[in-house]
């Protein structure tokens, strides 16, 4: 019995396949809203994985016990009005803040500076555009967990000395020392020597920008050079996971009194963890993932109803061989079985078209634009599955029709 059901079922799967074939015009535009919901869904499915990626790099970086400082902090939606105002009311972060903050703390396992801006790299003939050149303190590499893949990171003397050291990111190295070792080598960073002390391991890239063009200074050798006004940020870690929140609530009223803001008054800085983030992230995924079931729905149902309608006609066109079939021995059940799978292998074909066409474009986006496509493996299965099952389910009242026929009436139709 089992043989003969797979017999059955490969025979219906070959007629299908055969129908297809026969006619390309007719079989695409039978699919095509298939196709489309398909690539929709995959498309999402694609961006939505692409962004959780990232969303983990930067948790990843900031640790599940970290959180930032800045003069201003927008997540989620964004609001021009809102970032003006910012701009208008917040000061700048100050190294005195900061040492305020680390003395007067006490759910503060580790607090640094971070500052940044772009800058050109020379090393012999060799030139590197749009560099970015960290000011940090030497706890930056455990807070941020900057692994090391040659040398050392930055140390206490280094800043306290206003060392003129630097540790690079791997792009730098593949740029200026394919082949060679850089620990000891000077290089030009902003127009200033700097001897480079340590190698960051590879961190690949994310939205299509490098994580790895980077160059790593004393935050004091940063201040000597650029000055301290503008642009300065604090990485702080709780003393752990459980105290997150209660940490970030010391340094908001840390701050809030060194400012003297006034009870009632909003803060005028920012603070984010890797938690915010990821709430963020939810939120807007959330209506992403809303508004593509709604479209995919569209698609789907639309799909459907072509595909009941083709093969409605098939049962048409067919008659004659059903009545043949019944003649035969063949049970109503075969028949219903017959046209089942081929509406569903007919859809899932749909199924597999559109998640072809939703990986090239991931492909496309990811190597031509800066947004982070991921096609997951599940997406296959989720595509395919979903199309053959709207086959499945519009194909239930044509596959009824024909098993309904009469053998009789069926041989007198014309063929």
């Amino acid at each position: 019995m089992a043989k003969t059901n797979n017999a059955s079922f490969a025979e219906a799967a070959r007629v299908a396949l055969r129908s297809l074939q026969s006619s390309k015009l007719r079989s695409f535009l039978t699919l095509l809203g298939i196709i489309l919901a398909t690539t929709t869904l995959i498309s999402v499915m694609s961006v939505i994985r692409g962004m959780d990626d990232y969303i983990a790099t930067q948790v990843t970086d900031m640790g599940v016990d970290g959180f930032r400082v800045r003069r201003m902090v927008m997540i989620g939606q964004w609001d021009p009005k809102k970032f003006l105002e910012m701009q208008r009311k917040n000061p700048q972060l100050t190294r005195e803040e900061y040492n305020f903050l680390k003395r007067e703390s006490k759910l503060l396992r580790e607090v640094g500076i971070e500052t940044n801006r772009q800058v050109a790299v020379n090393f012999s003939t060799e030139r590197m555009e749009e560099v970015e050149l960290r000011g940090v303190t030497s706890n930056l590499g455990a807070i941020s967990n900057t692994q090391i893949a040659q040398g050392r990171f930055l140390s206490d003397s280094d800043d306290a000395r206003r060392m003129m050291v630097a540790v690079i990111g791997h792009e730098l190295k593949q740029k200026f020392f394919p082949a060679g070792d850089p620990i000891g080598k000077v290089v030009d960073l902003g127009g200033r020597p700097f001897t480079v002390i340590g190698v960051a391991k590879e961190q690949g890239s994310v939205f299509g920008q490098s994580r790895d063009r980077f160059a790593i200074i004393p935050s004091e050798t940063y201040f000597k050079i650029y000055g301290s006004r503008m642009g300065i940020g604090y990485a702080a870690l709780a003393i752990d996971r459980q105290h997150l929140e209660q940490a970030q609530d010391e340094v908001r009223s840390l701050l809030r009194a060194w400012r003297h803001v006034p009870p009632g008054e909003a803060d005028n800085f920012g603070l984010f963890s890797s938690d915010s983030l990821v709430a963020a992230w939810d939120q807007m995924t959330s209506a992403i993932a809303a508004t593509a079931v709604a479209i995919v729905s569209v698609f789907m149902v639309v799909g459907g109803v072509v595909v009941m309608n083709i093969m409605l006609a098939v049962v048409i066109e067919r008659t004659h061989e059903i009545g043949i079939r019944k003649s035969v021995g063949a049970r109503r059940k075969d028949i219903l079985n017959q046209f089942l799978v081929e509406s569903s292998v007919l859809s899932g074909t749909g199924g597999f078209i559109g998640v072809t066409i939703a990986w090239i474009i991931a492909v496309l986006v990811r190597n031509l634009t800066s947004v982070p496509m991921s096609v997951p493996a599940s997406a296959i299965f989720i595509g395919v599955g979903l199309s053959a099952v709207v086959g499945l389910f519009f194909g239930i009242y044509p596959a009824n029709v024909a098993s309904k026929l009469d053998p009789i009436e069926a041989l007198r139709a014309d063929h």
